[in-house]
């Protein structure tokens, strides 16, 4: 079993940063794939950033320069650091850890953009 514990939310005006971090506890075998997805009020939650196992990263194309995903896999976390913020930003993201036979996800951590 494993268990994601996600940490960095919060508020920050427009144009700023915040770095999400997700350490996993525990362990399991073949990941294949960790990322961050966000869900805002009344839309489906969605893909941000993701990385696969072998370190090729994936970004929505409205985050594309502006996040950065990255692994430490000493520690076991994953990483979502987060410029220049828009409103449309906002959301509660969540990690997820796919592995091949099971797939783990975070209780999430909330990202409010405003001035």
């Amino acid at each position: 079993q494993v268990q994601l514990v996600e940490s960095g939310g919060g508020l920050v005006q427009p144009g700023g940063s915040l770095r999400l971090s997700c350490a996993a506890s525990g362990s399991f075998p073949n990941i294949l794939l960790m990322g961050w997805y966000r869900q805002a009020p009344g839309k489906q939650r969605e893909l941000v950033a993701a990385v696969n196992s072998g370190g090729t990263t994936s970004y929505k194309d409205s985050v594309k320069g502006r996040f950065t995903i990255s692994r430490d896999t000493a520690k076991n976390t994953v990483y979502l650091q987060m410029n220049s913020l828009k409103p449309e930003d906002t959301a509660v993201y969540y990690c997820r850890y796919r592995y091949l036979t099971d797939d783990f996800w975070g209780q999430g951590t909330q990202v409010t953009v405003s001035s």
